[in-house]
């Protein structure tokens, strides 16, 4: 008979590294906790330096704190020219853009009416006095005629009397002379000063009626080449404005040219307008190359105080109000109203500060620890605002407990 050889199956891997696993429980077990051990130590390692900070840069450059405005430009002294008496226009010498010195002849109305008012007063007048000259004369006959006492002394009284009134009637009849020559004279217009007619608001032949109230005839600006604009500053602003402040403005017929101003006067009188009271700046500008014209709306930019070359950040940067909502390890003993947290290329660092000049968008950073490229830290990447708000009411923040 042959024999049969059975050869035996030798065991799997998986069942010999099992078996090996279970000559060797204890240094396996040992093993596997390390790993453990490890992978838990790098995965909170790994989670902490991921963490990410919201910033905001620090410049250095000029801080300028203005207040801005819109006005109308208008002549310093306008001088409005109107009639006292009425009639019909008679002559126009002057027109728009004349220039015109102090009495010069700018208009006439026809004069017949007025001259025959002169007339009719000056025969008044001479009635009057011949009146005088027979009551006085009368007078004086009755008054020898009483010394020497032919007369009674009534009569002689009755004389006197009529003599006074006679020389009241005179002063009366001169008066009324004087007035019709006066109106008279106003029939010729003449300026009263010396500028530029820059609005004439009759024609030839137009009637001007001077019953009630003056018409006006032309307006005189006085001197074109120095011009001021009245601004409405609100009374949230009006507060740093004050005289002798450097302004700049533009008009629309010049977009790309600044002029130049000062502020003259702050006028104390108030205006309501929409439920804003507003404050009237009046800024005087020079124009002597005459390039700004009367009734030009200027956009007015009032400096009220500028810093140069300083460390300055958006205002956001100071919203901070508790450093541990944001950076777990912040120390306890610093406060955001004198310390500020400073992403310093990868690391954290608290620096002193102080505010210097504080604008509707930027503030200036007083310390000496700042360093180019450094960045205010302001939260934390994927916390949310109303989380923040949270811990800061928790911790005695702004709105939390007293």
């Amino acid at each position: 008979m042959k024999k049969v050889e059975v050869k035996e199956k030798k065991p799997s891997f998986i069942r010999r590294f099992f078996a090996w696993v279970w000559r060797h429980k204890w240094w396996s077990l040992i093993v596997v906790i390390i790993l453990l051990t490890v992978g838990i130590w790098w995965f909170f390692a790994t989670k902490t330096e991921k963490v990410e900070y919201v910033t905001v840069n620090i410049t250095r450059g000029d801080l300028r704190h203005v207040v801005t405005a819109t006005g109308e430009i208008n002549p310093v002294n306008t001088v409005s020219v109107g009639s006292q008496v009425s009639g019909t226009i008679e002559n126009i010498y002057v027109d728009y853009n004349s220039h015109v010195n102090k009495g010069d002849l700018l208009l006439t109305i026809e004069p017949s009416v007025l001259q025959a008012s002169v007339d009719e007063a000056r025969a008044t007048l001479d009635s009057a006095k011949s009146q005088l000259t027979l009551a006085k004369n009368d007078y004086e006959r009755n008054k020898t005629l009483y010394d020497s006492g032919y007369i009674a002394r009534a009569e002689m009284e009755q004389s006197q009397t009529n003599y006074e009134q006679a020389v009241q009637s005179v002063k009366r009849a001169q008066s009324q002379y004087d007035r019709a020559e006066t109106n008279l004279s106003y029939a010729t217009i003449t300026s009263p000063v010396e500028g530029t007619v820059i609005s004439r608001k009759v024609d030839k032949g137009q009637t001007v009626a001077a019953s009630f109230q003056t018409p006006d005839l032309f307006e005189i600006a006085e001197d074109l080449s120095k011009m001021q604009i009245e601004t409405a500053v609100s009374e949230a602003d009006i507060g740093v404005i004050k005289e002798g402040q450097n302004v700049t403005f533009t008009v629309d017929a010049y977009p790309t040219k600044k002029f130049n101003g000062v502020v003259r006067q702050v006028r104390l009188s108030p205006t309501t307008t929409s439920n804003v009271v507003v404050y009237t700046v009046v800024i005087d500008v020079d124009n002597s190359d005459l390039e700004l014209m009367p009734g030009m709306t200027a956009f007015v930019t009032i400096l009220i105080s500028e810093a140069r070359d300083i460390w300055k950040s958006q205002n956001a940067a100071f919203l901070v109000r508790n450093f541990k909502n944001i950076i777990p390890d912040a120390p306890d003993n610093i406060e955001p109203s004198d310390h500020m947290a400073i992403m310093r290329g990868k690391d954290v660092v608290y620096i002193t500060y102080e505010k210097g000049l504080v604008t509707a968008t930027e503030t200036q950073i007083v310390s000496d620890e700042l360093k180019v490229g450094d960045k205010v830290i302001v939260g934390r990447v994927g916390q949310s605002t109303s989380s923040a708000a949270t811990q800061s009411r928790r911790r005695g923040g702004p709105g939390g407990p007293m």
